[in-house]
């Protein structure tokens, strides 16, 4: 998938990987699509309350060997 800045929240506990989603997300424009990456198995359910609250879209969400994967379109 394509993206247009990739945040790397690998070793973050909760609630920094929201935290720092939120900070890059608010240096986009409508439109871009943020890539994540994280560790923090809480951050699955955490990027869905997140998007729903925030009105951004995620866009897909994939966990292989303990990483997780998050695309988040800015709304």
């Amino acid at each position: 998938m394509n993206f247009d800045k990739e945040l790397d929240a690998r070793g973050l506990n909760c609630p920094l990987p929201i935290l720092r989603t939120k900070k890059a997300l608010a240096e986009m424009q409508s439109g871009q699509v943020l890539k994540v990456m994280a560790t923090d198995p809480g951050s699955v359910k955490d990027m869905q309350a997140f998007a729903k609250q925030t009105g951004n879209e995620l866009l897909s969400s994939a966990e292989a060997s303990g990483e997780y994967q998050f695309f988040m379109k800015k709304k």
